[in-house]
């Protein structure tokens, strides 16, 4: 696993759906992830820093590394003698303020690699494999303009020593994505869920018809139906506010639990359809689902997505997936997760087709993950059966591991889309 999907992955012990934005750590390019700080160098870094210049000695990692400064007086000073091939940079803060470092091409501004609030009088180590050309350090001092520091001209050649790799060959590197290039695909997005909130709407309604008229078998099939049609929105939910709590809601901080007053929605009626609950006991619940969806409609018509989520949000619904839906954490009854996996998959799929005009030139990965898209939908695929799905707790364990390892492994792909289509600082 990469360094920076370990330092996305999901936190543990989050109650329900997350909604708080991780912090930046790595910029992507190609499929693979470039390392922003791979390493802190915690106590003994006046050590790291004894000199400037390339010193492969006393460092268990065998590359060569470089000392470099990061301020406004001394941005990237330090880099005196340039080489080609993977190496190390050991940036250290001599400034009194926190600051963000981005290597890039001099020419292109395509950053190579980044140190994300690096404190006053700290170092850590940004690896970088970089081939022959012109290269500057840019940085970023909190509450002060940014600073880019000499142009370096990295020669062709070179020995290649301590690297890896061939020296004429760079690693990945993309053109920081604008807040600009992000309004379009979620203005496209926004268009989007207004036009399946009419589905959502009549599928709740069909819902609350068969629970009037006492027909369980009739009303968890309409509940399915309706409670996919609202998680294949699943870009959307940090706009709905509270609303998503009403209508999509668990247990989880709720004190009478399946009968706490404030557990409503779908997961409410779920567990009174699996659970033998009469129509009359129903049917308070699907009228407030009803009348919370149709207000949902009314005021998605004012709502705004901030663009900066819209990349985040591809990386977070099958996050989330993975965390309620394969581990049955949201099941009341149904045993309908991997449905809403599907769901989700599906959902995925969407926002990604939005982004796709930003990630085109800048991320190289796009057919690998459009392949892993189309193998994860497969395997959720062959666990619907005549429109019945097979219930997590009941997978075999080959299943289960398929599963898992499909899913788990796109999460960790599509966390490098959020890294990419996370804004930087220009200025």
């Amino acid at each position: 696993m990469s360094f920076l999907r370990v330092l996305l992955c999901q936190e543990a012990g989050v109650p329900d759906r997350k909604t708080v934005r991780p912090s930046r750590r790595a910029l992507v390019a190609g499929g693979a992830v470039l390392a922003a700080a791979l390493a802190l160098a915690g106590a003994g870094a006046a050590g790291l820093l004894s000199g400037h210049g390339h010193s492969a000695a006393g460092h268990s990692d065998g590359l060569p590394h470089t000392g470099v400064d990061a301020s406004a007086g001394s941005c990237g000073t330090g880099w005196h003698d340039p080489r080609p091939g993977t190496q190390v940079f050991d940036v250290h803060n001599t400034s009194s303020v926190p600051v963000e470092v981005y290597l890039k091409d001099a020419s292109s501004g395509a950053v190579y690699g980044e140190v994300e609030g690096l404190g006053p009088g700290t170092t850590r180590a940004l690896r970088v494999t970089i081939a022959s050309g012109s290269y500057a350090f840019g940085c970023f001092p909190d509450d002060a303009a940014s600073v880019t520091g000499p142009t370096v001209r990295v020669p062709s050649g070179g020995d290649g020593s301590g690297s890896s790799g061939e020296s004429g060959s760079s690693g990945p590197a993309a053109v920081p994505v604008s807040q600009h290039d992000l309004i379009p695909p979620t203005l496209s997005y926004q268009k989007w869920v207004t036009g399946r909130m009419g589905s959502l709407v009549g599928a709740a309604r069909q819902l609350a018809t068969a629970v009037r008229a006492d027909d369980p078998a009739r009303a968890r099939k309409a509940w399915l139906t309706a409670h996919l049609d609202y998680e294949r929105l699943g870009a959307a939910y940090g706009t709905f506010g509270d609303a998503d709590a009403a209508i999509n809601g668990t247990t989880a901080g709720l004190p009478g639990g399946v009968h706490d007053k404030d557990f409503t929605g779908f997961h409410r009626i779920e567990y009174g359809l699996w659970h033998g609950e009469s129509a009359a006991a129903l049917r308070p619940f699907t009228d407030r689902l009803v009348k919370d969806v149709v207000a949902l409609r009314a005021d998605w018509r004012q709502a705004r997505m901030d663009p900066l989520d819209l990349g985040l949000r591809a990386h977070e619904i099958l996050e989330n997936t993975v965390q309620f839906e394969l581990t049955g954490r949201t099941d009341y009854g149904s045993g309908s997760n991997l449905a809403t996996a599907r769901a989700n998959l599906d959902g995925t799929r969407v926002v990604l087709s939005r982004l796709r005009p930003v990630l085109s030139g800048r991320y190289q990965g796009l057919k690998t993950l459009d392949t892993e898209l189309d193998r994860t939908q497969a395997v959720l695929d062959r666990q619907e059966h005549a429109g019945h799905w097979t219930a997590p707790a009941r997978l075999g364990r080959a299943e289960r591991e398929k599963v898992n390892a499909a899913v788990s492994g796109l999460v960790e792909r599509l966390a490098d889309i959020a890294a990419l289509c996370d804004v930087r600082r220009s200025s």
